[in-house]
């Protein structure tokens, strides 16, 4: 009998951060599903979740002051959450990996590139520190970085962002994982290096059939690179659905702000400028969120209901799912 359940199951997750302020929501009850092969989008604002849901799949929250306080994470049936964490080392790097914000600050900036990348053949693979700095050039090989027998020798401040940035998925797919979370990995390169990290991160997800989380604000990258987007706000799930029903009728109102401040080619006529679009307010603080749903003092078609009581998940589409009153008096909510 053929196994049909997703690779990763994010389920009900909740990671709340205990300050001397209070109790800081950052994951509230959010569910996640990912099958083999398949890039998934993760999109919000800063302070959304994306990336604590990231940590805490990969089990690198800081504990204090954060904690995982309810929700389950099965990763080919493995409960992660309940994990030992010397199981979880074996499983992290290896099995999932992650690709970090900032690689300048990520790597390593007193160990060379090729020990930097040779740690994961000598610590999950076995390797000796001459086999695993071959490896290590065979892998700087495939993520396009020139004279990589040389480049193994360089320290990360001698390497460009753009080549530090590839340095870094070198290391996460150097022992095939089976999932990698890149958290906003192109964040801070210019467009030209961003569009050749993404044609490479395409490639390499195609030769290896990794599946991929992509973590980002920018839904022009989604648009390029994922088969399914998760729509995050204030700690929780807002909107999910394939990639290309979401652009073309987006249901939660934060989905459709967030699509409509995307400029376009055409937006100015006849010489004259014209605004981008702009999703009014900010996003809520995480100790004081509002009684019912979250994104109610910013949205534009807001009921009553809205700011006293919390919205459920409702199916509105095959595979697309909204939590909003907007569409719950005639559809199903999940539970």
């Amino acid at each position: 009998m053929t196994d049909t359940s997703p690779l990763l199951n994010v389920s009900h997750l909740k990671t709340w951060f205990y300050t001397f302020d209070g109790v800081a929501k950052a994951v509230n009850d959010v569910s996640v599903q990912m099958e083999k092969g398949q890039v998934v989008g993760i999109v919000g604002e800063s302070g959304c979740g994306k990336s604590v849901t990231a940590r805490s799949i990969m089990r690198l929250i800081p504990e204090p002051p954060g904690k995982i306080v309810e929700g389950e994470i099965l990763f080919d049936g493995i409960d992660l959450v309940n994990l030992s964490m010397e199981r979880m080392r074996t499983i992290r790097g290896n099995r999932i990996a992650m690709i970090f914000q900032e690689p300048m600050t990520s790597l390593n900036p007193v160990f060379t590139i090729g020990d930097q990348i040779g740690e994961m053949f000598r610590l999950h693979q076995g390797l000796s520190k001459g086999e695993s700095l071959t490896k290590a050039a065979e892998m700087l090989a495939k993520v396009q970085i020139p004279s990589p027998e040389n480049r193994i020798n360089d320290y990360p401040h001698q390497l460009s962002g753009g080549m530090r940035q590839r340095a870094m998925i070198a290391m996460a797919l150097s022992c095939d994982p089976e999932i990698l979370i890149a958290d906003e990995p192109t964040t801070a390169l210019d467009v030209t290096v961003q569009a050749q990290i993404l044609d490479l991160m395409l490639q390499l997800q195609e030769d290896f059939d990794t599946a991929i989380m992509m973590i980002t604000h920018d839904l022009g990258v989604i648009a390029e690179i994922a088969s399914r987007v998760v729509v995050m706000y204030a700690g929780r799930v807002v909107e999910e659905a394939d990639t290309l029903p979401l652009f073309e009728a987006p249901r939660h109102p934060y989905t459709r702000g967030l699509l409509k401040s995307i400029p376009k080619l055409g937006d100015r006529t006849a010489g004259e400028r014209t605004r981008l679009a702009e999703i009014k307010g900010m996003v809520p603080g995480l100790l004081a969120l509002p009684q019912g749903c979250s994104f109610a003092p910013r949205c534009p078609d807001v009921k009553e209901i809205c700011r006293h009581k919390k919205p459920p998940m409702s199916k509105t589409g095959s595979g697309h799912q909204v939590r909003c009153w907007l569409y719950h008096d005639d559809n199903e909510a999940i539970k």
